[in-house]
């Protein structure tokens, strides 16, 4: 997918993280708004508006019912190409480098704006031309093709089934760290215990041991039964 110059405002750091982040939000089936926007990116919320009035300008976005932001056709253009390279530095920065998984998303925030086409062809190349990042997101395609495939809830996954880990949703750096310190990562089978009584934990089998899961934690790992 090559870069694109084709609109007035000027493509940068911040941009990109705004482009991608809506992308993410619309694709998690959240509900895009100024707020779910300042939440992702920890900014207030008239930040937010003050870029939101950029993008609109720029036929990147446009708003309906006052409140719902979604990406133009030429916005998701736009935010297929951040997203892409994003996810394959992503890839490459954890498998390559060995960067631990919980760090991986702000160090390719920093990278992914300054690479070539050119290298992120070779870094795809070099990869196998993978189709997901460390966390099981989809990873665009050249051509700028795409398929959302959230499957199920490890939270509705039925007591006494086999679980098998495909993606996880959360970006959190601690989230993720402990995560992994239970071997929670896309790829893991686990066994479905049983939820705790009065609201209380989810009990799952990992490795042969027993771990409690808050409904938190049981809500940002998506999966299949097996």
């Amino acid at each position: 997918m090559p870069r694109l110059d084709c609109c007035g405002i000027k493509h940068t750091e911040v941009i990109d993280g705004y482009l991608r982040t809506i992308f993410s939000l619309a694709n998690r089936s959240n509900a895009v708004t100024t707020t779910a926007i300042a939440g992702e990116l920890g900014v207030t919320a008239p930040t937010v508006s003050a870029m939101l009035k950029r993008l609109e300008a720029n036929e990147l976005i446009r708003r309906s019912n006052g409140h719902h932001i979604e990406l133009t056709k030429h916005g998701t253009r736009h935010a297929l190409e951040v997203v892409r390279r994003h996810r394959l530095l992503e890839l490459f920065l954890a498998e390559v480098l060995g960067v631990p998984w919980d760090e991986v998303r702000a160090e390719a925030q920093v990278l992914e704006h300054g690479i070539s086409v050119r290298l992120e062809r070779r870094i795809d190349a070099f990869l196998g031309h993978p189709t997901r990042n460390p966390h099981g997101d989809p990873i665009p395609s050249s051509a700028g093709q795409y398929a959302e495939d959230l499957s199920i809830l490890l939270a509705d996954a039925p007591a006494g089934s086999r679980f098998q880990v495909d993606r996880v949703s959360n970006r959190d750096s601690a989230v993720l760290r402990h995560l992994a310190e239970l071997g929670l990562r896309p790829g893991a089978i686990l066994a479905v215990i049983e939820w705790a009584p009065f609201g209380g934990p989810l009990w799952i089998e990992v490795d042969g041991r027993r771990h409690p899961l808050g409904c938190g934690l049981a809500e940002v790992l998506h999966g299949r039964t097996i």
